[in-house]
């Protein structure tokens, strides 16, 4: 059984990664067969000759890549595999650039928008109230409230209060990022802050390179900018492809490169340290700016695997933009960018469109994220959704049509779920549409129509029975629409 490349232990690995390796290797040829319980993090430790929490790194390793999971008080076990489900293919998208013009995705965006009396699948901003604490929030506002309650009758147009700037910087430490408040911009949302980065860089009819699929608000934004779109092929789980990125810069004239590394919308891809490296290194020795959108990368479990491509910048070639609305208060919508050389640029954009902050929300959001006890809340939010997801994943395997393949993301929302070819994802949209069920057809992730046999599925919502037979009820229809038999019940 030839193994994965990941899966190959390495000298240049770190230690707990060699570690982990040498593990995956034992799952991948079932010397550790699935629901097997794997050694003890001391067992493992005294093992290797190495400390516990290089061990517990190892193990952690093994958790994020879905083959190992933990059980409270229990220990780790070897991830039961259930029905297989292949990975989406990679994307092959044209070569050549285009214009966005999707108006026809008026009425889904619309649809997705109108939730209120229905199961949906479609949004990845999270609403469930599990995921957030409303009390500390609103405790927050409150003290933010009596602290800056002038701010409210006085007109600002800075770039952000010096508390939610010095809040980010800190936050960005985890993204293996250092920066400096003065040169955050706290904007009014993630998409807020790319836009302005796009301004910076770019003018009507430029290129700009992203993954494909993409996160339908990018191709909005390029629509609304009138930018052209030049979609890289993309892999389900390791992200862009950077030979087809390479070819493209060599044969067009790219002017920016948006992209999302960790965690990606909709595929949940994760791209190595090493191709980040290498991605930010291309753009600069090109002198073409990188747009990083950084908003799921708290989601990981730990600051490893959360490395932005920022991290490997060293001359300012790379904005990186980010928000805490996916993990502390989706309500609180404000955003931050740190732009590189074009800082003053983005600054001045933000104070000319007059899209001011509020000052109030910004202290009450600095202080949420720099609270106690904030980093164990974001491991177990990432827990609980890897979880979900999991959960999730047997649910399509068995309701789904035969051929299914999806997207297995180490954390975040969403899955990615490509069906054969002939199958008409925007017919199973108006279906599950009459019956209360919502979900994001494949159409609104490229500005081709390459997609239309593919959906993304958010399970940021609530998660209970109701939800789950939803999901089962689509993977009915979907059977039907190709012809498979469902027996009543």
């Amino acid at each position: 059984m030839a193994s994965a490349p990941e899966l190959t232990p390495s000298s240049t690995s770190p230690l707990y990664a060699q570690i982990a390796q040498r593990m995956a290797l034992l799952i991948d040829h079932r010397a550790f067969k699935p629901g097997q319980r794997l050694p003890s993090v001391r067992d493992l430790a005294a093992t290797n000759g190495v400390s516990i929490s290089t061990a517990v790194q190892a193990l952690r390793w093994l958790e994020e890549r879905n083959l190992v999971e933990a059980r409270p008080k229990s220990g780790y076990f070897v991830a039961q595999s259930g029905r297989a489900l292949a990975l989406p293919a990679t994307s092959r998208p044209p070569r050549r650039s285009m214009v966005v013009e999707r108006q026809s995705r008026a009425e889904v965006l619309m649809a997705l928008a109108e939730t209120s009396h229905v199961v949906s699948f479609g949004g990845a901003c999270p609403k469930d109230p599990l995921f957030f604490d409303e009390t500390r929030v609103r405790t927050a506002l409150n003290r933010a409230t009596r602290a800056h309650r002038f701010s409210l009758v006085e007109y600002s147009d800075s770039p952000g209060s010096q508390a939610l700037r010095t809040a980010a910087v800190q936050r960005a430490l985890h993204l293996g990022c250092q920066l400096e408040a003065d040169n955050i911009v706290v904007t009014a949302s993630c998409i807020h802050a790319v836009g302005l980065c796009l301004r910076a860089v770019s003018k009507p009819g430029d290129i700009v390179a992203l993954e494909s699929p993409t996160h339908f608000g990018f191709l909005d934004l390029l629509e609304s900018l009138n930018l052209r779109v030049l979609e890289i092929p993309t892999h389900p789980k390791e992200g862009i492809s950077l030979a087809a990125l390479q070819l493209a810069l060599d044969t067009q004239p790219v002017k920016a490169v948006l992209t999302v590394p960790t965690l990606s919308n909709p595929l949940g891809a994760v791209m190595r340290h090493q191709n980040k490296k290498a991605l930010v290194k291309m753009l600069a020795d090109r002198q073409i700016p990188l747009i990083e959108d950084v908003v799921f990368n708290d989601l990981m479990a730990s600051d490893e695997r959360r490395k932005a491509a920022k991290a490997f910048d060293v001359d300012g070639g790379v904005m990186v933009c980010g928000s805490f609305s996916k993990t502390v208060a989706p309500g609180i919508r404000l955003g931050w960018v740190e732009a590189g050389r074009w800082h003053d640029t983005v600054r001045r954009l933000k104070r000319t469109q007059g899209v001011p902050t509020n000052a109030v929300l910004e202290n009450a959001l600095a202080d949420l994220v720099t609270q106690v006890g904030y980093e164990s809340r974001l491991r177990r939010l990432s827990q609980y959704m890897k979880e979900r997801l999991s959960e999730a994943r047997d649910l399509i395997a068995q309701s789904f049509p035969k051929g299914t393949r999806v997207s297995a993301p180490p954390s975040g929302y969403t899955l990615w779920l490509e069906l054969p070819e002939q199958f008409d994802a925007m017919q199973l949209f108006r279906q599950c549409q009459r019956e209360d069920i919502i979900f994001g057809p494949g159409g609104l992730f490229s500005a081709t129509d390459r997609f239309d046999h593919c959906l993304r599925l958010s399970f940021a919502g609530p998660w209970t029975h109701v939800e789950k037979r939803a999901l089962v009820r689509m993977g009915e229809l979907a059977r039907q629409q190709m012809g498979v038999v469902v027996a009543p019940g």
